[in-house]
């Protein structure tokens, strides 16, 4: 497998990054996960968007030339991994780089940002897009600036993990008596027909796919308000589900072992997996 690190693309096993990088060391960066389609990244310009942004409030600064190739870099990637036809993903991390000695602050002059960046092979989870998922929910014990995609992901290993030992497919954080969102997901509900989702703020990723759903949701007609489901408000859902890169839009139809509505996908997440569908094939 062909990687790109720091401007040369390689084997995946002479990729080297230093042990001194602070990524590694802190976590001290950002990561953006794109769906391909037949050879065309899905909303890529949103996803760098979100980069960018991540870059601009952690204070990590590409140059202008590494930030220009970065769309080219996706098909390059694609094309040395011959995954220009069916589907696959791209994962993308930035780090603000390598500096020594260790220390909290943020290396004086400025280093080079580590630029890392893998494709791989997808296949969509259909089947479970069609029959659903379980789901627990768990405290959300991440820190206030979640609308960061940054590598610091350990709050979310945990919940997938305490999901795992639970049986279940996924885990939903609640904070303060809401529902914010799964660990690599957004959420969304459907009580009395509109679609409640938790509202653009720094307690939550504005997840690409997030944003599909909202958009889509308007064109289909689907009352949409940007309102957490509370978790008294729980046992009113008729629909549940989560969206994300790899998620799609995934049905949840068990919630701490208690049916969501009638305990199947219904009709709101049906019509939403089918216009999302459309837009793959569409590339937009």
């Amino acid at each position: 497998m062909q990687v790109y690190l720091n401007g040369e693309f390689m084997e995946a096993d002479k990729a080297h990054i230093s042990a001194m990088d602070r990524g590694f060391l802190f976590g001290d960066g950002i990561y953006e996960v794109t769906r391909v389609v037949n050879g065309n990244p899905f909303r890529l310009d949103d996803h760098l968007a979100r980069m960018d942004h991540g870059l601009q409030a952690l204070g990590i600064e590409l140059s202008p030339d590494e930030r220009a190739r970065i769309p080219q870099l996706h098909l390059d990637l694609l094309e040395k991994n011959k995954l220009t036809e069916g589907q696959a993903t791209i994962y993308l991390q930035v780090s603000r780089g390598t500096a020594f000695p260790r220390t909290h602050a943020f290396p004086d002059p400025a280093v080079k940002p580590t630029l890392f960046m893998t494709a791989a092979p997808f296949k969509p989870f259909t089947e479970l897009h069609a029959k659903g998922i379980t789901a627990i929910t768990i405290s959300d014990v991440r820190w206030s600036r979640c609308n960061l995609k940054t590598v610091n992901l350990l709050p979310n290993v945990l919940a997938t993990n305490e999901a795992k030992k639970a049986g279940v497919g996924t885990a939903l954080m609640v904070r303060d008596g809401v529902i914010t969102e799964s660990p690599n997901a957004n959420v969304f509900g459907v009580i009395d027909g509109v679609l409640y989702t938790y509202p653009v703020s720094h307690y939550i990723l504005n997840g690409i796919t997030r944003m599909t759903v909202v958009e889509m949701a308007r064109d289909l007609g689907i009352p949409l308000c940007e309102v957490a489901v509370r978790d008294t408000d729980l046992s009113r859902l008729s629909e549940l589900f989560v969206s994300g890169t790899t998620t799609d839009v995934q049905p949840i139809v068990t919630l701490d072992g208690a049916p969501v509505g009638d305990g199947k996908r219904g009709p709101v997440a049906k019509a939403l997996q089918d216009e999302l569908l459309k837009r793959f094939e569409q590339g937009h």
